[in-house]
């Protein structure tokens, strides 16, 4: 029997690779292996739920049945790789070994855990996959107070989609601005402004630091700024961490993420990583965009032919409906000058070099609508 293409994960990276590999080869054996339930969705469609009154499996494309059908894969769920061994080309479950001709890791990211004080640590719910939205969701019926930690993309989107269902949303972050490490200022100022207009909180600089449970069940949430707040669960948005154990343990090479280069190959032969595990030539994006494009070019190598990834530009629309936002980071290594042209929530924020080209922006409210104008001028990220 020969030995099948190991897809390790079944979210937007392992199920689309699968896709776009069967267009070009029918024929290879192919196994994808899932920690959870192997349902078919959209991870982004995660922050969006509560506003479109929609349960895990509302938000569910495929059941794991019709996805192998579709495939013509095998599709093992609920279950964890607790080994690889590149020497002889296998993985291991348990004590099963199970042989690969080429393994891809697409098993994502983790979702970062803040160190928190007090007795109610189960009320906090990081939300990650589908299995994780579905608790959350449970935990939330009838309650009406969320404190979210994290002011971050996914932590913004998920005050908007809060808010609109009818929570009291309050968010904590130890930082300044919402967004820090993607906005500018000024468009930080607008997304924020917007989110209070729905009636979120926010509470930039502390850290949570106990939770408690009081008599009547609900929670007493003590910032380390002295700042206590009355809520009933807490919904945990502070980052993901590109999973790298498995394969630090196996002798691949790692860094923020599995380190790959343009082929997304890793430091092993006949092992590919992709999506938000993977670290393409020292970039470690966590988006759609950047996961599809790498999902075709190594459809196509694992096809038979070699194709190596290149990014265009790679903006970010972040679901804040209350003040649309498109941003698209300058590359990295290159610095510019910001200007801010607009007022209100409808700013044009642009980052351009000494020679006035563009390298990066920030759109919000109705400037979004100059989004493809505007990546005209973009540079590539990874050319």
């Amino acid at each position: 029997m020969r030995a099948p293409v190991v897809i390790v994960g079944t979210g937007l990276a392992g199920y689309n690779l699968a896709k776009e590999f069967r267009k070009l080869d029918s024929d290879t054996p192919l196994l994808l292996i899932s920690a959870d339930d192997g349902r078919s969705y959209s991870k982004p469609m995660l922050s969006t739920g509560f506003g479109k009154n929609k349960d895990a499996d509302g938000l569910t494309m495929a059941e794991p049945g019709a996805m192998a059908e579709q495939l013509n894969a095998e599709i093992r769920t609920h279950t964890r790789i607790t080994g690889i061994d590149p020497g002889h080309k296998r993985i291991w479950i348990g004590e099963e070994a199970v042989p690969y001709r080429d393994l891809v890791l697409a098993w994502g990211a983790e979702t970062i855990r803040v160190p928190v004080a007090g007795e109610a640590l189960d009320a906090i719910y990081p939300i990650n996959d589908l299995e994780d939205y579905a608790r959350f969701r449970a935990a939330a019926t009838g309650k009406r107070r969320v404190l979210l930690l994290g002011a971050g993309l996914i932590g913004c989107e998920y005050a908007n989609d809060l808010s609109v269902a009818g929570y009291q949303v309050e968010l904590v972050a130890p930082c300044e601005q919402v967004m820090p490490a993607l906005l500018h200022p000024a468009a930080a100022a607008a997304v924020q402004a917007g989110l209070e207009s729905l009636g979120a909180r926010f509470h930039l600089g502390p850290t949570l630091a106990s939770l408690n449970r009081l008599d009547d069940g609900s929670l007493d949430a003590h910032l380390s700024d002295g700042t206590r707040i009355a809520c009933d669960l807490v919904l945990s948005a502070v980052g993901l961490r590109p999973r790298i154990e498995l394969a630090a343990a196996a002798g691949l090479a790692v860094n923020r993420g599995v380190m790959v280069d343009r082929y997304l190959r890793t430091s092993h032969e006949n092992i590919h990583a992709l999506g938000d595990c993977a670290e393409v030539d020292g970039l470690n994006l966590l988006y759609v965009m950047p996961l599809m494009t790498c999902a075709r070019a190594l459809a196509q190598t694992l096809a038979g032919n070699p194709t190596a990834v290149s990014y265009g530009p790679m903006p970010v629309t972040v679901k804040t409906p209350v003040c649309p936002l498109v941003v698209s980071p300058p590359p990295r290594g290159m610095e510019g000058e910001w200007t801010v042209e607009g007022s209100g929530a409808d700013l044009k924020v642009l980052c351009r070099d000494a020679e006035g080209r563009l390298l990066g922006y920030a759109l919000t409210g109705t400037a979004v609508q100059e989004k493809l104008a505007l990546n005209k001028e973009l540079p590539p990220l990874l050319a």
